[in-house]
């Protein structure tokens, strides 16, 4: 085939050639014509012969091939070498380097739909640590006990955890233990030394686990060649049945299998892909197996498909992960990821990868999923969402229901579930995960905490607060004597406390994956000694609303942007709005205790419980443009007398159309439909339902623990 740069050159030779002809001619023509008189112009002459056309160029030599054509995306991989243990790499879909993390630990690594990394490791003793909000910190960052969390020590029983799997839906880590010879399961909630919620014993040293959360079924790939498969196993409480054993073979039912490691399970298709690292010091007799029916199989299984060989580069798989059909390999003898685009289809043998990207003594990896774009529960900023419930905490001395959080349908005419905590609790929220963030003080101990409880939301009904499954942030360090209002910003991992004591009042930003006595990130202190009784913070403006008890709003900007940069105290609102009617500010007693802005319509709500020994007084306001107003801002709608039952409304949230209101006095949370538009006023409830010392209220959208 012509190079079409040859082709041209050519053609521009052929015409130079030409040019100079005609030009030599003329010159002569031109000598002649001086040596005499100039006679009459000749006919013209017949156009001269086309030269012949030049010799064709070489053609030009081969580009370099490009790099297959993966979707894009991002994963994180665990490092276990002798200059690399302890550190994770976040990599592309061809498994280039992007940053890197020093996590402290060297194996298994399981991440949440929020972006927190689990990583096991057994490089001192038995660990798994959960490192918050993984990809946005900053290259070669580390592991930092303010922020981060870790289960280890005696109580747990890990001895060398490897694969570790995250069952998101029900907030447990499981943990394949090598030297254990078990599987345990801990709350994803949970950190410090506490006991596992479950272990399970094997058959032989396990390597690695899957989880089909749909399904509620372990698959378990251990180190003798097999797969052990427990049938409803959280279920059963795990007391499943004896397990079925998988045993990968040949069509003539011959095991093939000797040492598996990695696994991973496709629900869709029922298939299971496993790695078998063979002999741990060889550098090339590891292997692939693809099993199809694996909900279903049992015994000699012949695979459908196997990869070995030299071409196939498999010499330690150590781990293994499936995106659709795309296997991602973790190649720790030959140092490499490797990647076969479609691991379900083709034939069986010495089979190469797709791509193979050199990387040094790779030991566990991990796919980041894209992050939620929906809003918190008091962040809501459409009307069309539906709802799975609403929360509410009781806060009494005694009786039923002291120290617990109560469910309700939205309609406030059932009880969905209950929870306790045992203890004297004050506001809760949720995490988009289904998390529950819940206050508690100690008027005799002068120690307040948050206490964590893992997917409250979805998955406890009836249950009771656990530590092999949940946390607390407590300790001197906290700062916490008399903490009320909290709120959460699952996109940012942060969570923000109303303090409300007398000599050091302010909002108390921590991680949200802190635990324990853990230092607040940084400090919100409003002017003049003011005292927050709760908060709402608004991710899009990065900005926060305080409900002052002194009857103010206090906004602080920019509060994410400033603890980024460094700030840890923040003094002094940019802004303070006062209630106010006909640009009166409202007579006292006023004292603003709930709060929740609305994104969609840029309006605040507040509840005044007035004087707290009054069950009358109480009143809901709605302020407009929240975003820019300060000073005197006069009332839109102010809802108040007998008929609203309004006393000590201490808490309330909107759910984009509707307020729900924790009412203390009298006992009961309400629901006042369509606030904004609200003619205000003597006006009662939409709807409501009995709850002795309802303190706080939250809304479940049916999105949470659904990302």
């Amino acid at each position: 085939m012509k190079n079409i740069g040859s082709d041209m050159k050519n053609a521009k030779a052929s015409s130079l050639k030409f040019g100079r002809a005609l030009l030599a001619l003329s010159v002569i023509m031109a000598l002649t014509a001086c040596n005499g008189d100039d006679g009459d112009t000749g006919p013209v002459g017949p156009a001269g012969m086309d030269g012949q056309d030049g010799m064709n160029g070489q053609d030009g030599s081969d580009g370099a091939n490009g790099s297959p054509g993966f979707s894009a995306g991002l994963f994180l991989l665990s490092n276990n070498g002798p200059t690399n243990a302890g550190t994770v790499d976040l990599i592309d879909q061809n498994a280039a380097s992007l940053k890197s993390f020093t996590s402290g630990n060297n194996e298994g690594v399981a991440i949440d739909t929020l972006g927190n990394l689990v990583h096991a490791g057994d490089s001192v003793n038995g660990s798994l640590r959960s490192v918050c909000q993984v990809v946005n910190r900053s290259s070669d960052d580390s592991y930092n006990m303010n922020i981060d969390r870790e289960i280890t020590g005696p109580n747990t029983g890990l001895i060398n955890p490897k694969g570790i799997h995250l069952a998101q839906q029900r907030g447990l880590v499981l943990v394949a233990d090598f030297n254990g010879m078990r599987v345990s399961v801990f709350g994803s909630a949970a950190a410090g030394d506490v006991a596992p919620i479950s272990e399970t014993v094997l058959s032989a040293a396990p390597w690695d686990l899957a989880y089909d959360d749909v399904n509620d079924r372990l698959f378990v790939a251990l180190t003798n060649g097999t797969i052990e498969v427990y049938d409803n196993y959280v279920d059963s409480n795990f007391m499943s049945n004896t397990p079925r054993i998988i045993i990968p073979s040949d069509e003539n039912q011959t095991q093939i299998s000797v040492n598996l490691h990695g696994i991973a399970y496709d629900h869709l298709s029922d298939k299971l892909v496993v790695s078998d690292v063979g002999l741990a010091s060889s550098p090339d007799d590891g292997a692939l197996f693809v099993i199809e029916n694996a909900a279903m199989a049992s015994g000699n299984t012949a695979v459908s498909r196997s990869i070995a060989g030299p071409l196939s580069m498999l010499g330690n798989p150590v781990d293994i992960i499936l995106t659709d059909t795309t296997l991602r390999v973790a190649e720790k003898s030959n140092d490499a990821v490797l990647i076969y685009s479609n691991i379900f289809a083709g034939e069986s043998g010495d089979i190469a990868p797709n791509l193979m990207s050199s990387t040094s003594k790779p030991e566990s990896l991990v796919e980041i999923m894209p992050s939620t774009t929906q809003s918190d529960v008091s962040d809501i900023d459409q009307g069309n969402v539906s709802f799975r419930g609403i929360a509410a905490s009781s806060n009494v001395a005694s009786g039923p229901t002291y120290g617990s959080v109560s469910t309700f349908s939205p309609a406030l005419n059932t009880t969905l579930s209950t929870f306790s905590y045992n203890i004297d609790i004050e506001s809760m929220t949720f995490d988009l995960l289904g998390d529950q963030y819940t206050t508690f003080d100690n008027s005799a101990t002068l120690m307040g905490g948050i206490a964590i409880a893992s997917r409250v939301a979805t998955d406890r009904d009836n249950g009771m607060y656990n530590t092999s499954r949940d946390r607390v942030i407590m300790g001197a360090n906290t700062g916490l004597i008399s903490p009320k209002g909290i709120d959460v910003s699952s996109a940012n991992g942060l969570v923000f406390v109303a303090e409300n004591n007398e000599t050091s009042p302010g909002i108390k930003i921590f991680s949200s994956c802190a635990s324990g006595d853990a230092k607040p990130l940084a400090t919100l202190v409003p002017a003049n000694g003011a005292r927050p009784w709760d908060v709402d913070y608004d991710a899009q403006t990065d900005r926060a609303y305080l409900a002052l008890t002194n009857g103010t709003i206090a906004v602080f900007d920019q509060v994410a942007a400033k603890l980024m940069s460094g700030m840890t105290t923040i003094t002094g609102e940019d802004r303070n709005i006062i209630p106010a009617i006909s640009g009166v500010g409202v007579a006292a007693p006023t004292n603003l205790h709930g709060i929740d802005f609305d994104p969609a319509s840029g309006s605040i709500i507040v509840s005044d419980v007035g004087s707290a020994a009054s069950p009358t007084d109480g009143k809901i306001y709605v302020i407009p443009n929240a975003e820019r107003v300060s000073g005197l801002t006069d009332i839109a709608v102010n809802i108040a007398g007998p008929n609203s039952l309004l006393g000590n409304p201490v808490d309330i949230m909107y759910d984009g159309n509707n307020l729900f209101v924790a009412e203390k006095s009298n006992g009961i949370i309400m629901r006042f439909d369509n606030v904004l538009s609200s003619a205000g006023g003597d006006v009662a409830a939409n709807s409501s339902v009995p709850l002795s010392g309802a303190e706080s209220v939250a809304v479940l959208p049916s999105y949470i623990n659904r990302l």
